[in-house]
């Protein structure tokens, strides 16, 4: 019995005219990864990656090997976040339109339409974040879904996009922020039929902990999802922060942290076993790379937790039908958020053989 694990993919790691005239000349996240610093006793900070190295994602070889490693944990396919601002504004597109291009790594993929403004932040120690926006997400009509579209419509023909019952699985991040989407899903719907494809697919992501509820799930089913992904994971940290976390985080000025065995519980609950929720599984998080002390940092994680958690996703999808046993995993390679399955010099493949031992076990 196999189970789908598809695991999300940020194509970031190379430099881009934006983050040049953003950040600095040459900034990529593993800036960020490679400032990293450490805010308390044991605090596993930097992250520095192993097998990989400091990879770029202009290179073919580089995506080549993370096509391999996700082949050895497990994972059916790379869900490529995509970034669509409007009126044909995209970032972060070289990785992704690279491998349409050569068709190479011959590795399963999918998207996950990022659809936020991005800001310039800086993260305010009482929990608020100032920011600016660099990049506003706008959702300009009717052309501009049409034309999106049309920019995707090589890789929803390429044979090795993902499909559930047929159609094509395409994620959108945050849709309750966008007022018309149930009217772009009808949209692509009719264009994907009108080019030969038999649809969509369409999951809408519930990613704040805050906006997790059985309600929200309700409310995009309604809308015309065919499932909702929840993550899971901050659902757990929005539950577990105690005021006493909070108070310690104010006085010591250092991250808010949480143990991976406390909040393991509730990554993965009982909301989840609805036929409609694909669960997400998540390896670690530290954010501290990107907001300093005023992040959220997970300790304490290990193989067996970990597996633990895998374990629990199989056990909510096995009864569910060939096509829609589907696991997201969060995240392939967010190293500037600690979540992240490839190698580090730390704890090596340990994630990576984790995966692979839970799901051999599940298919025996």
């Amino acid at each position: 019995m196999k189970t789908r694990v598809i695991a999300l993919y940020l194509p970031q790691y190379h430099p881009t005219p934006s983050n040049d005239k953003w950040w600095g000349k040459g900034f990529t996240e593993w800036t960020n990864v490679g400032k990293a610093k450490k805010y308390f006793p044991g605090h596993d900070q930097p992250k520095v990656p192993a097998d990989l190295g400091y990879y770029d994602l202009r290179l073919p070889e580089s995506r080549e090997a993370q096509a391999e490693l996700a082949r050895e944990a497990g994972v059916e396919a790379f869900c490529y976040y995509h970034y669509w601002f409007g009126n044909g504004h995209e970032e972060l597109d070289l990785p992704f339109k690279e491998t349409l291009r050569t068709g190479r790594p011959d590795f399963p993929f999918c998207l996950c339409w990022a659809n936020e403004t991005w800001y310039s932040k800086f993260w305010n120690m009482d929990g608020t974040v100032s920011k600016k926006p660099i990049a506003e997400q706008l959702y300009p009509g009717d052309e501009d879904i049409i034309n999106h579209f049309n920019s995707l419509l090589p890789a929803f023909k390429d044979k090795r996009y993902v499909k559930v019952n047929g159609k094509l699985f395409f994620m959108i991040y945050t849709p309750l922020d966008y007022p018309e989407v149930s009217h772009f899903m009808n949209l692509w719907n009719n264009l994907a039929k009108e080019n030969g494809l038999a649809g969509f697919y369409f999951v809408g992501h519930l990613v704040h902990g805050w906006e997790i509820t059985p309600e929200n799930v309700d409310k995009l089913m309604s809308l015309g999802f065919d499932a909702v992904n929840v993550a899971g994971l901050f659902r757990a940290i929005h539950k577990k922060r105690s005021i006493f976390a909070r108070v310690v985080h104010k006085l010591l000025k250092r991250p808010y942290i949480m143990k991976y065995k406390d909040i393991l519980p509730d990554i993965i609950n009982e909301n989840d076993n609805r036929a409609d929720v694909i669960p997400t599984i998540t390896p670690n998080w530290d954010h501290s790379p990107r907001s300093g002390a005023s992040g959220v940092v997970v300790t304490g994680v290990t193989a067996e937790l970990f597996k633990k958690l895998v374990k629990k996703a199989l056990d909510i999808v096995c009864n569910r039908s060939d096509e829609e046993r589907i696991i997201v995993l969060k995240a392939w390679n967010e190293w500037g958020e600690g979540n992240y399955m490839e190698p580090d010099l730390k704890h090596g493949k340990m994630y990576i053989e984790a995966l692979r031992e839970e799901l051999d076990n599940y298919q025996k």
